[in-house]
C-alpha cells in the first residue's frame, strides 16, 4: 500500500468541515494533517466536536500556521469569497485543491460577482477549474489541480437532469421547473434566525423565489448540455423543518418516444453513487441519509404531457462533503468509493 495523501482542511468547524472530518477518518488513503479556524484555533478537534473523540488528537490552526503548502490536497468549507484569497498560493506550490464554496463554481466573472456582490479576485484561477459534478465531468477531474465542488440544489437537479440533456431529449420552449426542498443545515453552522429550532421547527417556506444563488450554476450545466433550454428553467427552494435532506421535483417536457427511465437507468447503470429505482416509485430523503447517494425515480403525470422527476440527497455527503470526497478519490485514483461506504441511516 502507498503511503496516504496528506490532506488539510479550511474552515473546518462548519457543518461541511465536521462531514468532511467523519468521512476522512474512514478513507484507507488519507492522513489528515491540518484543520484551520481563526476563530478556535488552539482548541482541540475533538472537545469542539465531541462526536470525534478517540478519532482525531488535531488541533485547530490559523491558516498561515497550519502548514497547508506541505498538504497534497486542501479542502476549503469556508464561506463564499474566502478561498479565492488564498487558493492561488496553494496551486503555485503544487497543492491540489477541493472548493466546497462558489468562488469557482460559475465560469462568468461577471454573473459570478452580481450574484455574490463582491470583486473576485483569482479569475485565472476560475479559468483553470473543474466543475466537480463527478458523473458529468469524471475524466476531467482526474487531471485537476482545482476542483469547485457544485452545490447541493445543482447536484439535486442536475444529476436526474444530466441523461436526458446529453440526449437532446427536453422540448424547447417549455417550461422546466425544479421545486426543491433543503433541510436546515443547508444554511450552515452560523447563527440565523432563521435557522433556529424555534423559527424553522413546525414550519414551511419558500425563499429565494426572486432570485437564488443557485440558480445562475445549474443554468450553466444546462446550457452546456442542450442549448435553448435553460432560458425556460424555473428553480423555487424551501426549507423544511428537518436536519438534513434535500429533494428536488422537476416538471419537464420530453420529446415524443422518449423513455426517461430508460435514459436514466442506461446512463447511471455503472455509477456508484445514483440509484435509478422502479419506475413509479418515490424516494425518500430518510433513504439517503448520511450517504453519498443520490436516489431518482420518474414517472409521467396522470393523463399529462409532463414527466416528474424525483431526486433526493442528504445535502451534507452528496451534495457538499461526500461529492468532494468522490472528487479527490478521482484526482488521487483511488477506489472512487474509499470512505464512502456509509449505509444511510434509519431511522
Amino acid at each position: 500500500m502507498t503511503n496516504p495523501i496528506k490532506v488539510g482542511i479550511v474552515g473546518a468547524t462548519g457543518y461541511t468541515g465536521v462531514e468532511l472530518l467523519r468521512l476522512l477518518a474512514a478513507h484507507p488513503n488519507v492522513d489528515v494533517t491540518a484543520v484551520t479556524s481563526r476563530g478556535e484555533a488552539g482548541v482541540a478537534v475533538a472537545d469542539y466536536f465531541p462526536s470525534l473523540r478517540g478519532v482525531y488528537d488535531l488541533v485547530f490552526q490559523k491558516p498561515e500556521d497550519a502548514a497547508l503548502d506541505q498538504c497534497d490536497v486542501v479542502f476549503f468549507a469556508t464561506p463564499h469569497a474566502v478561498a479565492m484569497k488564498d487558493v492561488p498560493a496553494l496551486l503555485e506550490k503544487g497543492v491540489r485543491v477541493i472548493d466546497l464554496s462558489a468562488d469557482y463554481r460559475l465560469k462568468d466573472i461577471p454573473t459570478w460577482e452580481k450574484w455574490y456582490g463582491t470583486t473576485h479576485t483569482s479569475p485565472k484561477a476560475v479559468a483553470d477549474a473543474v466543475y466537480g459534478l463527478c458523473e458529468m465531468n469524471h475524466d476531467a477531474i482526474k487531471e485537476a489541480r482545482l476542483v469547485a465542488v457544485p452545490g447541493c440544489y445543482p447536484t439535486c437537479v442536475s444529476l436526474p437532469l444530466l441523461p436526458l440533456l446529453k440526449e437532446g431529449r427536453l422540448k424547447e420552449n417549455y417550461p422546466l421547473i425544479a421545486d426543491c426542498k433543503s433541510g436546515v443545515s443547508g444554511a450552515g453552522r452560523k447563527g440565523n434566525i432563521g435557522s433556529l429550532f424555534c423559527e424553522a421547527g413546525d414550519n414551511f417556506k419558500a425563499y429565494g423565489v426572486g432570485g437564488h444563488r443557485h440558480l445562475p450554476e445549474i443554468r450553466q450545466t444546462i446550457n452546456g448540455l442542450q442549448s435553448n433550454i435553460a432560458d425556460s428553467f424555473i428553480f423555487v427552494p424551501h426549507l423544511t423543518p428537518m436536519i438534513r435532506g434535500m429533494h428536488a421535483t422537476i416538471y419537464l417536457h420530453l420529446k415524443p418516444d422518449t423513455d426517461p427511465h430508460d435514459i436514466l437507468s442506461r446512463f447511471y447503470k455503472n455509477s456508484p453513487f445514483v440509484d435509478v429505482m422502479p419506475s413509479g416509485s418515490a424516494p425518500e430523503t430518510r433513504s439517503v441519509r448520511g450517504a453519498n447517494l443520490c436516489r431518482i425515480s420518474v414517472q409521467r403525470a396522470p393523463e399529462q404531457d409532463v414527466w416528474i422527476v424525483l431526486s433526493v440527497i442528504d445535502n451534507l455527503v452528496k451534495g457538499a462533503a461526500g461529492q468532494a470526497v468522490q472528487n479527490m478519490n478521482i484526482m488521487f485514483g483511488f477506489d472512487e468509493q474509499a470512505g464512502l461506504g456509509c449505509v444511510p441511516l434509519l431511522p
